[in-house]
């Protein structure tokens, strides 16, 4: 877990679509782990008579790939399978499916021969006309913005809880270093099959629970404004608050999802997040629109950014120590106006590695990630 790359692998999976009314935007990156460990589904349009019905999801993998990519796979099939779910007792349904899932990959191959120890987090949203279901298990986490503001939030679920460290000492084990045993940062997770061995315990009784927490809200379309499914190298350098405000501020320059998952992923990496990253955007109608107020000041951010860039060029030249990194300690004490809030300046280094490239084209081999990489 704690290997990384001596420099992160910034290529995104992308993918979007639209139906039901909604939009949706997906990307992922690798960033500075070994391998890519996550996973997503996104669909709008389910079978079974349920085609006005759209449904989204995030797993994050650790210890490897086969939970996280079979999860995504056969959750919801799992669930739209259970007699509850088709009965429309929609929550017994999702709490089924994902302890059927969790019980029937025990008996893939991998699992069975002990080779694989992998596990996934898991956050998952079923959009009806009416309702929103939320279901998570781990610590990847949805949050729904409504009227610019984050409204819900899933709870991680972390060892360190009571009620996770109760359950984790009644089963036998300790909570150390706020970890399972020591070991595993999340106390609910699908696999990890080597902490769901204690006798005499249910599946929800274990060091570690493939248990989801399922709620459910209620659509406002004049106020809801866009749902997020994030895995934790998201929330590891962005607040709930934070993330809403990025992306509804990125919501007013460009309506292209894709465009604006990528700049989370991208903003949270200059951050200093060292994890995986996947993120499933999902926009109602009533999310922002492009707004030309919006895209005026972004293009006087921009510069601005540029003037200053050149001018921090100019004062440096021909001190030998000068490169990029220099470059943005000097530009992290400027005052600019327009900032793009909840991402501030890490969320324009890209446009800032561009301009640097082209006014400083004989430092531009500086521009790379490194040890004394700046955090902005």
């Amino acid at each position: 877990m704690g290997a990384f790359l001596d420099t992160p692998k910034t290529e995104k999976c992308n993918e979007h679509g639209a139906g039901n009314g909604l939009r949706y935007g997906v990307a992922s990156m690798q960033g500075w782990r070994l391998e890519m460990e996550d996973a997503h589904k996104a669909i709008t349009g389910l079978d079974g008579g349920l085609t006005d019905w759209s449904y989204f999801a995030v797993f994050d993998g650790h210890a490897g790939a086969l939970v996280s990519a079979h999860s995504s796979k056969h959750l919801l099939e799992c669930i739209m399978h259970t007699e509850e779910f088709k009965a429309e007792n929609v929550i017994k349904g999702i709490h089924s499916g994902f302890l059927r899932l969790d019980d029937e990959m025990r008996d893939l191959p991998e699992m069975s021969s002990g080779n694989d120890k992998s596990g996934s987090t898991a956050v998952c949203a079923f959009i009806s006309p009416r309702n929103v279901y939320i279901a998570n298990c781990g610590d990847s986490r949805a949050v729904l913005c409504s009227s610019g503001n984050p409204i819900f939030s899933t709870r991680d679920h972390k060892p360190g809880l009571p009620a996770e460290k109760e359950r984790i000492q009644k089963a036998g084990g300790s909570v150390m270093i706020q970890r399972v045993n020591g070991s595993l940062a999340v106390s609910r997770a699908l696999g990890d099959y080597e902490y769901k061995n204690v006798e005499g315990c249910g599946p929800c009784e274990q060091l570690v629970s493939p248990e989801p927490e399922i709620f459910v809200l209620d659509r406002q379309d004049e106020n809801d404004e866009f749902l997020v499914l994030a895995c934790d190298g998201i929330w590891d350098v962005m607040t709930n608050e934070d993330l809403c405000n990025f992306i509804h501020s990125r919501l007013l320059i460009t309506d292209d999802l894709v465009a604006v998952t990528n700049q989370v992923i991208d903003t949270c990496l200059y951050k200093g997040s060292r994890d995986n990253m996947s993120i499933v955007l999902v926009t109602f109608p009533g999310a922002p629109k492009p707004s030309p107020e919006a895209q005026e000041k972004e293009t006087a951010l921009e510069k601005a950014l540029e003037r200053k860039i050149k001018e921090i060029v100019e004062q440096q030249e021909g001190k030998e120590n000068f490169d990029f990194v220099q470059m943005l300690k000097f530009l992290l004490c400027v005052e600019l106006p327009n900032l793009p809030p909840g991402g501030g300046l890490a969320a324009k280094q890209t446009f800032i590695e561009r301009v640097f490239r082209k006014v400083c084209p004989s430092r531009a081999d500086s521009v790379s990630f490194g040890c004394d990489y700046p955090s902005l």
